[in-house]
């Protein structure tokens, strides 16, 4: 934390007003083959952040379950869990109660999908007996961010401008 991030008279970080979809694709963070998301916000008091997850193909994401409760917001495209029968459109709303287990795809006439998350504690992620096999926090999320924009030519401090 950089003293110039902290509001000198109430010690309180200052907001976050940033353009969501990032003109500088290095902003993106890449997760998997043709996956990355974009921070938007990293909460360390409360463990969770805000993010946009792309993805440009179709197929399935890992198969994960929440802690705490999960709501989105689909931007472009489309995608559903494999759990469920809805499908979740531009335009729809989704949310996503704590503990369930969930898997994400995205058609195969889906070119792009973005959505907007915003995940309260951790991505816990299962195999098919619902053993974890892994899991992200907010903090594993920052980390992920500052060494691939540190590789990118953005620096590594560059995440901090979404820290709070």
């Amino acid at each position: 934390m950089t003293a110039a991030l902290i509001l000198p008279s109430t010690g309180i970080r200052p907001e976050i007003a940033t353009a969501a979809i990032p003109v500088d694709e290095r902003v993106w963070v890449p997760q998997a083959k043709d996956v990355s998301f974009r921070p938007l916000l990293f909460n360390t008091v409360t463990g969770g952040w805000c993010n946009l997850l792309r993805v440009r193909r179709s197929g399935v994401l890992s198969r994960h379950r929440h802690p705490m409760a999960v709501v989105g917001y689909v931007i472009k495209g489309r995608w559903r869990y494999l759990e469920h029968d809805w499908v979740a459109e531009e335009g729809s709303f989704v949310y996503e109660p704590p503990g369930e287990i969930h898997t994400l795809i995205v058609p195969d006439d889906c070119a792009e999908m973005i959505t907007f998350f915003n995940i309260g504690g951790a991505m816990i992620y299962v195999d098919d007996a619902g053993r974890q096999t892994g899991y992200e926090d907010v903090f594993t999320k920052i980390d992920m961010c500052r060494a691939y924009y540190a590789a990118v030519g953005l620096g590594a401090d560059y995440v901090d401008r979404f820290v709070r």
